[in-house]
């Protein structure tokens, strides 16, 4: 895997590129400001960048739109202090395709790379709970009819061809957990929640996860608890 960083924090991108290459991961770039990304990401199509989202003069939300306008197919996550909700909103806006905030452990950013590198959005849990909250409330501005209580209880999910279990790893999945939480929650592997995910798109005529979680805050199917 290839990745840019991108970070004012010196300190910060030294330790991110040591840990990162401990895991054999190439860091192919570091820019300390985002208008040096920008380039760099054009320079050097990494599979992942990195990137920091407040930044002395272009900041991280800004470099993301201009690397998305001249890169559309960029895999940008967002590594942060910040858990401000305004900043997760933008971010993704901005074309983001996940957001970490920096006190992650080293195992759960490792592979939330990876998943970005597959087009899977990696995001810190709790922070996929809140876009889908944030669509929900979106969508009910449009269309103030609520979903049915059907709905509300994962029959409408299931009406849709989804499984009893496939319904159980998509609201474990919209509470922000990684597939590998699910697995444990479930006592399945992460292996198997990733085949379950796939499985769910292709019954979704979907892209990918951040479709998938979207489409069920705005049916209603995650409101409810997860079912252990």
């Amino acid at each position: 895997m290839r990745v840019l960083l991108v970070d004012d924090n010196r300190l910060m991108l030294e330790g991110l590129q040591s840990l990162l290459e401990a895991h054999d991961i190439e860091v192919v770039g570091v820019a300390i400001d985002g208008m040096a990304s920008v380039d760099l990401a054009c320079e050097l199509s990494p599979d992942v960048i990195l990137m920091d989202v407040r930044m002395p003069g272009c900041d991280g939300l800004e470099a993301t739109r201009r690397i998305k306008a001249r890169m559309p197919q960029a895999r940008i996550v967002m590594l942060t202090t910040s858990a401000d909700e305004d900043d997760l909103f933008e971010a993704i806006r901005s074309g983001a395709c996940g957001y970490l905030i920096k006190s992650i452990d080293t195992d759960t950013l490792v592979e939330a790379l990876e998943h970005a590198r597959e087009g899977i959005p990696p995001f810190s849990p709790g922070l996929a709970a809140k876009l889908l909250e944030e669509f929900a409330r979106v969508s009910g501005a449009q269309d103030p009819a609520p979903p049915p209580a059907s709905a509300l209880r994962g029959e409408g999910a299931q009406a849709s061809g989804l499984s009893a279990r496939q319904v159980q790893v998509l609201r474990l999945l919209a509470e922000g957990l990684s597939y590998k939480e699910a697995g444990t929650r479930l006592y399945l592997s992460p292996r198997t929640i990733k085949y379950h995910m796939g499985q769910i798109m292709d019954r979704l005529h979907m892209e990918n996860r951040a479709q998938v979680l979207a489409h069920a805050g705005r049916m209603g199917w995650t409101d409810s608890p997860a079912d252990s």
